[in-house]
């Protein structure tokens, strides 16, 4: 399980399009997801790799209804 704190050491990165959203990606493949309005304090959204390919490209194909 990836808690708040592996969040930080997986180097977060915020979205180019707005400091909405880091990432952070892990060496065995995982990814974990939070939004930067929460400052660290909300909920962290964690993937494993297939999972996050899966949702990258449902997003990519709109599958999505994106506001």
């Amino acid at each position: 399980m990836v808690t708040r704190a592996d969040l930080t050491r997986g180097h977060p990165r915020r979205s180019l399009f707005g400091n909405c959203v880091e990432v952070a990606h892990f060496g065995d493949g995982r990814v974990a997801v939070r939004d930067t309005k929460d400052q660290g304090t909300g909920p962290v959204l964690r993937f494993g790799g297939s999972q996050w390919r899966a949702l990258l490209t449902a997003i990519k194909l709109g599958e999505f209804e994106l506001h």
